[in-house]
């Protein structure tokens, strides 16, 4: 019949032209479906034309079966009658009418056979379209995702390709350099822990010392005798 094959020249003729334009894979794919599907519309009205001509076969064969039997029931009664003129007539006419009979029934085999031929052709021709919806499906996904990774990393190759980087290293340098200066306009203002820690350990020590000074000169004060006063010389 030449189905399949017409329709893979078709979609391969499309795909080779879009291929040569670089099309969008999405837009081929929706092509190859669209092809399917009218290929498949076509399919099944010629379908459906050859089984209405079955149809007028089967009702034609009928009528040239009930024909033939007609005139074969003549020439019996003309024969009967003794009108053999009459008989071969009917004879004649029951003959052409067989020979339409017979011709009629290789029609009818012809037509079954394409209209099992189209059913075939239509079974896998809707197997092949679901299965292509389908791939269409996952390979618009895939496009999709595609996509985003080559945005992604597109991104990323202008951002290490740039100087953001730089401008983010000058930027913290500044801050740093900032924080700093703050800190030596007053450096003693915040000791840090350790540095406070120390200082309280330190005056702990000065007391301490200061006090033992303190009682070793109160205790030189107790032992030391209290001089008299001189005594003035009467004038």
């Amino acid at each position: 019949m030449g189905i399949f094959t017409r329709m893979r020249d078709i979609v391969s003729s499309n795909i080779n032209a879009m291929l040569d334009k670089a099309e969008d894979p999405e837009k081929l794919i929706k092509l190859m479906i669209q092809e399917m599907e009218d290929t498949l519309v076509e399919v099944k009205a010629s379908c459906a034309g050859t089984i209405a001509t079955g149809k007028r076969i089967d009702r034609d064969l009928v009528k040239a079966e009930e024909g033939a039997q007609l005139w074969a029931e003549r020439a019996e009664l003309a024969v009967a009658r003794g009108r053999e003129g009459l008989a071969r007539e009917a004879i004649r006419e029951r003959q052409h009418l067989q020979e339409k009979v017979t011709s009629l029934e290789r029609e009818q085999a012809d037509c079954g056979a394409l209209i099992e031929q189209y059913k075939n052709d239509i079974g896998q021709l809707e197997d092949k379209l679901r299965a292509a919806r389908e791939k269409h499906r996952t390979l618009i996904r895939r496009h999709v995702h595609a996509q985003r990774k080559d945005r992604a990393q597109r991104g990323i190759r202008r951002t290490d390709n740039s100087d953001a980087w730089v401008r983010f290293e000058q930027f913290e340098n500044r801050i740093e350099r900032m924080e700093a200066e703050a800190d030596l306009i007053n450096p003693a203002r915040r000791p840090d822990l350790d540095t406070a820690f120390s200082e309280l350990d330190g005056d702990e020590d000065v007391e301490k010392e200061l006090e033992a000074l303190r009682q070793k000169l109160a205790g030189n004060s107790d032992d030391t005798p209290v001089e008299a006063p001189p005594v003035e010389a009467a004038s």
